[in-house]
């Protein structure tokens, strides 16, 4: 790519996401290092006053603020050829990202977004794979909570079992811990979005439905199955599961690293997830409650109901709210000989993961993809496929994850 004016501009800088994300780059590399960055939206007021409040008085110059309209494709097209990635937070994607990812294909730039639309993805993707291949433009969804720690965890766990014992794990089940944080406003908009799609075309249900719609066409799908709907117990746990909302987004980009990588970790591999619980009512419970949650969500009055109760984009918990949040996951990578060598990854975030560790990520996926050295060429990619080892990296040393080994078999 021919230097850029620009590393990296932030789309979206004046939602509540987009705020996160400026003022952590701002502090994480400043205005005037090696990061070349900008912020962008619709109105110039309040991106001065997203400036103002993560920057001093005399920095804020440093900082550029550009305006583009999502629905105006010429100053899209302007916007994104200036800069080598778009990291945007506007969603639902569904509604509002399809003309920026045509832009970003069409210019070969860089993007990353926080998108769990899996029946967007599955449009977009082979509608641009195409152009985006051609031009270089490296497109990777899904580079908030949804779905890096996942994602790269599979990938940092595979990697580790490949260097200790010569072969991948067949099975990896991630195991969701202890967590506090709040509800995700944006998230709550693209499942409400998901579901007033499905309403009107019932087609939708079945492609979600699809464990490997996410795969590029053609590639062998493996032996995974629907995602867990009620409690199970889980014997290398040794504790009850019940559903996890987001396995239905985290399982497929899983599932498709593993595809656009070659099927290192095989083709019969098995990627499933769940969230762990202290007793079998706490867990039927949920997965009852997750249940009736979901039929009521596909009612257009229940779902009109929701939209008004539940946080709204835009919305979010107070600074102090996302510094207590946390959340623990447990990856445990199942040897396909010999169980006595299985290995168990714990993966860690020290903010709640929707907003803060969320902004984090996201930030750090977009100056990774823009400043270092690739590792894939254009298309459309998963953060584990197209960043990897670096990603990985940059995750731990700046974005408050860790990634530890923990006993597989505690007694």
């Amino acid at each position: 790519m021919a230097r850029r004016k620009f590393d990296v501009i932030v789309w979206g800088a004046s939602g509540f996401t987009g705020q996160l994300v400026t003022a952590y780059l701002a502090k994480k590399y400043g205005v005037d290092n090696t990061l070349r960055w900008a912020i962008a939206g619709r109105n110039r007021d309040k991106l001065e006053a997203v400036r103002a409040a993560c920057l001093k008085k005399s920095q804020r110059a440093a900082l550029p603020i550009l305006l583009a309209d999502s629905e105006d494709a010429a100053s899209l097209a302007e916007l994104v050829a200036q800069t080598r990635v778009v990291c945007t937070t506007v969603g639902p994607y569904a509604k509002y990202g399809t003309p920026l990812v045509a832009a970003c294909a069409d210019a070969g730039t860089g993007y990353c977004d926080l998108t769990g639309e899996v029946q967007w993805m599955a449009r977009v993707i082979p509608a641009y794979q195409g152009t985006a291949k051609a031009t270089g433009a490296r497109i990777v969804h899904t580079c908030g909570f949804d779905s890096i720690p996942f994602d790269i965890g599979t990938w940092y766990l595979q990697q580790a079992m490949l260097k200790q014992h010569g072969v991948p794990a067949v099975h990896v089940k991630t195991r969701v811990g202890r967590t506090s944080g709040a509800t995700s406003g944006g998230t709550v908009a693209s499942m409400l979005n998901l579901m007033e799609e499905a309403a009107h075309d019932p087609g939708i249900r079945d492609l979600i439905a699809d464990p490997y719609v996410l795969n590029p066409p053609g590639a062998p799908t493996g032996p995974d199955g629907p995602d867990q709907d009620t409690a199970r117990f889980d014997p290398d746990f040794g504790q009850w599961t019940f559903p996890f909302i987001m396995a239905l987004v985290n399982t497929r980009v899983v599932r498709r690293s593993n595809a656009l990588l070659g099927f290192p970790w095989g083709e019969d591999f098995h990627y499933d997830e769940a969230v762990l619980t202290r007793s079998r009512y706490l867990a039927n419970v949920a997965a009852i409650g997750s249940r009736l949650g979901m039929l009521a969500l596909a009612a257009t009055p229940t779902r009109k109901l929701a939209a008004r109760l539940l946080p709204s984009p835009g919305e979010g918990p107070s600074r102090r709210q996302r510094e207590k949040g946390f959340y623990e996951i447990f990856l445990h990578g199942l040897h396909p000989q010999d169980r006595s060598k299985d290995m168990r990854l714990k993966v860690t975030g020290d903010m709640d993961p929707g907003y803060g560790s969320t902004a984090k990520m996201l930030g750090e996926a977009s100056v990774c993809l823009a400043l270092d050295k690739p590792v894939a060429g254009g298309g459309f990619w998963t953060p584990a496929s197209a960043m990897g080892a670096r990603l990985q990296q940059r995750l731990a040393k700046n974005a408050g994850l860790s990634f530890e080994f923990v006993d597989p078999h505690p007694s």
